[in-house]
Formats: structure tokens, sequence, C-alpha cells
């Protein structure tokens, strides 16, 4: 119930007034408690009313206060976010239409991505792998406005007396380095529904260096059946030249065969006449005319039309680049130098009677041989380390493979002797078969690296418990690692995980911490705004 429906006879912020969140909370509760409840109606304050009463509020963190971004939270539908966006400046507007994960995927985080967009720096507009074509679709919309205002672009960055060698960037996105890929182990056992691997690459000679909390960008090809299957539906050779290329080459290694992007459709539409191009045109425009339109790969939009037989050249224009994927580091560069480890989850489900596949994660889960040189590249961390302070407690929640980043962590906190406490929440499905490193954890457990470590099984009785709730069961002792300067780290699926142990996390502060529900809000936002609250989600 909002606060207007609880009480409605008194003065109510907007949410168009330009506060945050708790800022709005604490000034509706303040009204509330000074005002007299006799008025005829309810009355919006203006923002410069409001702002005058600033100077009582509790002081809000730089990046709360700021409202340039007041939708970036991951787990925020687009349309809420272009709505919170609506008439900002072209910037901010492409901002709000990224994923909000700051990834790194795009080579930028969600900010700099869309300002480089706007100001015309960068012309791809499908870089935001998470978002997909929803991202893309209002990418595309946007740009249809025109460039961003002079104000709105950076200042031209100054010349420099020479460019730095190529070598010097090696080992990043735009010049990868060469990795050895050496095995594959699986961290699930017999009977599990999952299917995770611990991978790992040797980096001698990549020019590859990383810290802990960085994360791994491998180049990975397309699955070799599916390529059949798209050359079948194409009725074209696999030897079909494209450029100095086969049609077989870059449909493995150049396109991605994933989501049937809008351009395919239209291409169609050109190809088929009557209701089938009414159906392609309406696809082509993000509609969804059968019902079907998210299940649409490349081969499921050649096989719904069949019998075209568009131009292979013409098709491969059509289709997305194929783009690296980034995972979490699960080793730590200090305790195994030259050495580089991920955990992956290998994504395979059925759908339309066929299986699809992770392009990534069956390639490093199945497909790639050990000895294979591979290009791969080090996505720096924004805004997720550890501590410089290496006598500060550290609590880690990373259930499934979100376990990476932390074992990571634990294996550099014990190489570099930090004398700072370490807590781990870990969970998944079944703890006989999906309690992945338990030999590592219980050995980091008995050397004193790993202070204490709750678990959490889904499956394993009659209701299902994770790790937000193993967070509230633990509250006390939470709040007085936090009270204490513990540093919280969060590794996971951004849209309902992170979410709920956020809203855990916050129930803590509030019940053990004695806090009103606005003022614990506000200790998690500061908590973020130190850097004592960081998440790597996805």
């Amino acid at each position: 119930m909002s606060l207007q429906t609880r009480i409605p006879l008194v003065p109510v912020l907007p949410d168009s007034a330009p506060f945050t969140s708790e800022q709005r909370a604490w000034l509706n509760g303040f009204f509330a408690a000074i005002l007299s409840a006799d008025q005829a109606a309810p009355t919006a304050l203006s923002a410069g009313d409001a702002a005058a009463l600033l100077p009582e509020l509790p002081a809000t963190p730089a990046a709360e206060a700021d409202d340039g971004a007041p939708w970036h939270d991951p787990a925020m539908p687009l349309a809420e976010r272009m709505a919170l966006a609506e008439g900002r400046p072209l910037a901010r507007r492409m901002m709000a239409a990224m994923a909000q994960q700051d990834c790194g995927q795009c080579g930028y985080v969600c900010e700099t991505y869309a300002k480089a967009l706007a100001s015309g720096g960068e012309t791809k507009l499908n870089l935001c792998a998470p978002g997909g074509k929803e991202t893309l679709r209002m990418l595309k919309q946007l740009s249809g406005e025109g460039a961003a205002p002079a104000a709105e672009a950076p200042a031209p960055a100054a010349p420099v007396a020479a460019p730095a060698p190529v070598e010097a960037g090696r080992g990043t996105r735009e010049n990868p380095g060469e990795v050895t890929f050496l095995g594959r182990s699986r961290l699930n056992r017999d009977g599990s529904e999952k299917e995770t691997w611990h991978i790992e690459f040797d980096l001698e000679g990549s020019g590859i260096d990383y810290v802990a909390g960085d994360s791994f960008g491998v180049f990975p090809v397309n699955d070799p059946d599916l390529v059949a299957s798209v050359l079948a539906a194409l009725h074209a050779p696999a030897d079909f030249p494209i450029a100095d290329k086969t049609l077989a080459e870059v449909l493995a290694r150049e396109v991605c065969l994933k989501s049937a992007p809008d351009a395919l459709f239209t291409l169609i539409s050109y190809l088929v006449g009557g209701e089938r191009k009414a159906k392609a045109r309406a696809l082509a425009a993000g509609e969804d005319p059968d019902g079907d339109a998210g299940t649409l790969d490349v081969l499921a939009a050649l096989e719904k039309f069949p019998g075209i037989r568009p131009d292979p050249e013409a098709l491969v224009e059509c289709l997305e680049p194929l783009q690296p994927r980034l995972y979490s580091i699960s080793s730590s560069p200090v305790a195994t130098p030259g050495r580089l480890t991920l955990t992956v989850d290998a994504v395979r489900y059925d759908q339309s009677g066929r299986t699809r596949l992770g392009v990534a994660s069956t390639f490093l889960g199945g497909r790639i041989a050990p000895g294979t040189r591979m290009k791969a590249y080090i996505q720096k961390a924004h805004g997720f380390a550890l501590p410089a302070d290496l006598s500060k407690d550290v609590i880690m929640v990373g259930p499934g493979t979100g376990i990476a980043p932390f074992r990571s962590f634990l294996h550099e906190r014990r190489a570099t002797a930090a004398p700072g406490r370490n807590w781990l929440f870990f969970g998944h499905q079944r703890r006989d078969t999906d309690f992945f490193y338990e030999e590592e954890l219980a050995e980091l457990s008995t050397c004193g690296t790993l202070t204490r470590l709750d678990t959490a099984w889904s499956r394993d009785g009659a209701s299902k418990v994770y790790v937000q709730d193993r967070i509230r069961e633990a509250g006390p002792e939470l709040w007085a690692w936090l009270s204490g300067g513990a540093h919280f780290y969060i590794c996971g699926d951004a849209k309902r995980m992170a979410k709920d142990v956020e809203a855990a996390l916050t129930a803590v502060a509030a019940e053990h911490g004695g806090l009103s529900a606005e003022a614990a809000a506000r200790f998690i936002a500061e908590l973020k705004a130190a850097g004592r609250y960081q998440a790597d989600v996805y």
C-alpha cells in the first residue's frame, strides 16, 4: 500500500519529484508526522518546497543522490526504465535501454556505452548482449532521433605524441591474447540435473594479466550441427564463398545464430507473399503474430518460412556478429600464477522439438579439445574487488556458478595471508550432487581461511531453501559483521536472486540494527556508495 493511500489527507511528493526513493519516503513520513490530518485533500508539494527541507535529511550517498540514472537496476523491466528516462538527454535514455548489468561484454559499462553511441564515438548498436533484441530495438529507435547535442558529447581527447604499441594493450577485447585450453572436469556428481564444469587455461605467452574479481572473455564457435542445419535450411553449399571465407566458416565463427534479428525477417518478407509476408513484416516490427517470436533462433526462423532460398551473402549481412562471452574468473593469480579457471554451467534446453545450446558454455564444456589455442581477453572488474585493507572481513553470497569469483577471493586471501575473516553463503539444488568445490572449501575451513560457510539446498527438503533464507537466519551475526566494517559481495542472477538477497539484507539491518524500513534501505545504499556492497550479476 502506498503512503498516499495510507495517509490520504497530508501533502505527498509525486513520484516525478527529483529525489531518490529514500528521500521521498523520508519527506512523506516527515509531512505525515507534523502536519494536521484534517486537510480537505492531498496536496502535491513542489520540488522547490521539498528541497528546502533536504538539509534535515540524513546524508544520501553520492551514487544514490545522482538522479541521472534512477533506472540503473538490472531487475527493472525496460518499459519502466524508459519511463524513468523520459525527457532526459539522449545519452541517458540510451543508458536506460541497456541491461543495467555493467557486465563489460560490450567493452564499456552501460553509461559509457550509451555516451559513446550518443556522441557518435561508437556506431554498433548491438553490443549489449544481456539486453538482446529488446535493447537493440530501443537503441535503433533512439538513434533515429539523431546525434546527441554538442553539450552531451565528451570533450575530444588531447592528442598524444605517439600511439602506444599494440602489444601494450594485449589481452583486451580489441587485441586478445592466445591462451591454451587445458581441460575440464565436471563439478556435479551423478544424478544432478545440471552440467557444470571447472575449466582450466594456461596463460603462458598470452600477455594476459588479471586480478581477483576480473572476468574472462572467450570467443566461441557455433555448434557444427547447428551450422549444418542452417546450411540445409538455406539450400546452400558449405563452401559458398563469402569474401575470402566460406559460408560454413562465417556461420561457425562470425555470426550469431541465436535470436533471429529483425533484419532477417525483413529479408524474408521480400521473398514470400500473402499471409507469410504479413507475418514476416510483423516479426520484423517486433510483433508476435503466432505467439512464437521468443523461440525463433536463426534456424527456427528459416524453418518457419520453408522453401525460401535467400542469397547466402544477403542472409549473412542480416545476422548479428557473434559476440564474445564473459565469465567470472574462479582462480587467483597470486595462488596459481600463469593459470586461470572458470566455473561454467553448460546451457542445454529443449524448445520446439529441438535441443538448444548455449554457444560458449557448450563450446567450453564439450566441443573444444585440450591443448587447443584460442583467443581470449580480460575484462577488468568495475567496482568488484577485494578490499585493499586485508584486515577487513568479507561476506560472499554466490549460489551455483556464482561461487566462481569467491573461489578466487578465498584462494587470494589465503595466498596473501589476509587476516580478515571470510564468510561464504553457497546454495544449489542438492547437497549430494551439486556441492561445488566441497573438498576445497573444507580444506579452506580447516586452515582457517574460510571462517564460516552457510549452505542452502533448494531440492533436498519439503520446502525450498535459498541463500536469502540463510541470510535472514544468520541475522544477528551478519549484522555484527556488517556493523563492524565487513564488505558484502554477491554474484549470480540479477533479476531474482540478487534482488531477494538485497531484500533479505535490508530486513536484517532493520531487525537486528534497530532501523526503520527507510533507514535500513539507506544503510544498504550507503554500503554501496562506500564500496562495501559490490555485485557481479548477470
